[in-house]
């Protein structure tokens, strides 16, 4: 049976209109009369984004990967939670390593195709078109932690990641843009359930080959959350990329019925049946996104949407 439609409440299409001095807010409006493929998509997702963030009654999660990161979208990540649109993070080891490691030494500019086997003897690794040399990264992390977690546990062997998280974010107050000291300032959690899937955790198990009584307490981590979304009104979430930090957000949200407001920035497909590309739709099915939840799922890379997201929101906000 056809799907009906009322042609007297259809909206029509309407062509942008460009104007010299346009704010990305107006751009941002232009592509939601549009009936633009994506560009309607990210209109809509900066409309959820907004609602959701005026929510006073809203407990807002951030999830995403460990990549973006390296690049300067991290200011755009750095600035969610400085202006308290952010609630509590859920991302990857290696975000603890690409926001440290920029925070004491650059990363810089390169190309997707290069020569890898002679990067790799000039002590350089490449990601995407990223360069990230060795003294930048692994030594330069060795260096700084190690002494931090001789103060950090000294007088406790037992912590969960959030908590050495924080205590870490706690002594880089000399670098106003790094992640983990503005989450430590703003009493934003940051939760990484692969804790020992990247460098800052690799440091943390050279430091347990001397200290054998050291403890990550993965299920403090895991009661908190739990509590958190026990005890709010409503739910949403800003999930950028899919694997283990989206899938920890809808886990916990399951278990309250569901997020009440979803955005999802992938470029990954559906058709292999993996987190990455399934679509919100999916994740209603298991009762992780509410049926009436205000949701989007919008397609292309993060580096693109999500500064755009971010300058709609900061138009409309701030």
């Amino acid at each position: 049976m056809a799907d009906y439609v009322d042609m007297d409440r259809l909206v029509p299409v309407k062509d942008i209109a460009v104007k010299k001095g346009m704010t990305v807010d107006e751009m941002l409006r232009a592509m939601g009369g549009a009936g633009g493929f994506t560009a309607q998509k990210l209109a809509d997702a900066t409309d959820i984004a907004e609602k959701m963030v005026r929510d006073r009654g809203c407990v807002r999660f951030l999830s995403f990967p460990a990549c973006i990161m390296a690049t300067g979208t991290r200011g755009v990540i750095v600035d969610l939670v400085r202006n308290g649109m952010v609630d509590l993070i859920i991302t990857t080891c290696g975000t603890l390593d690409h926001d440290l490691s920029r925070s004491w030494k650059s990363y810089y500019h390169g190309d997707f195709v290069m020569d890898d086997a002679a990067l790799r003897d000039e002590g350089v690794s490449r990601l995407g078109n990223v360069l990230v040399p060795d003294s930048c990264y692994g030594e330069v992390l060795e260096e700084k932690l190690l002494p931090m977690f001789d103060e950090i546990f000294a007088e406790t062997q037992s912590l969960s990641t959030h908590e050495i998280i924080d205590q870490v974010g706690s002594r880089m107050g000399d670098h106003p843009d790094s992640l983990l000291w503005q989450c430590h300032k703003n009493n934003v959690p940051i939760f990484v359930p692969g804790i020992t899937d990247g460098s800052f955790g690799c440091q943390l198990w050279m430091y347990y080959q001397m200290h054998r009584k050291l403890r990550i307490d993965l299920f403090a981590d895991e009661q908190r959350l739990s509590e958190i979304t026990n005890a709010a009104e409503r739910t949403g979430a800003l999930m950028i990329g899919g694997g283990i930090s989206k899938h920890h957000v809808i886990w916990w949200n399951q278990f309250r019925d569901g997020l009440d407001y979803a955005v999802y920035l992938t470029t990954a497909e559906e058709y292999d049946g993996s987190l990455s590309g399934a679509r919100l739709r999916e994740a209603v099915s298991w009762g992780k996104v509410r049926a009436d939840a205000k949701k989007m799922t919008v397609e292309g890379d993060a580096t693109i949407t999500l500064p755009l997201i971010y300058a709609g929101l900061a138009d409309r906000i701030l």
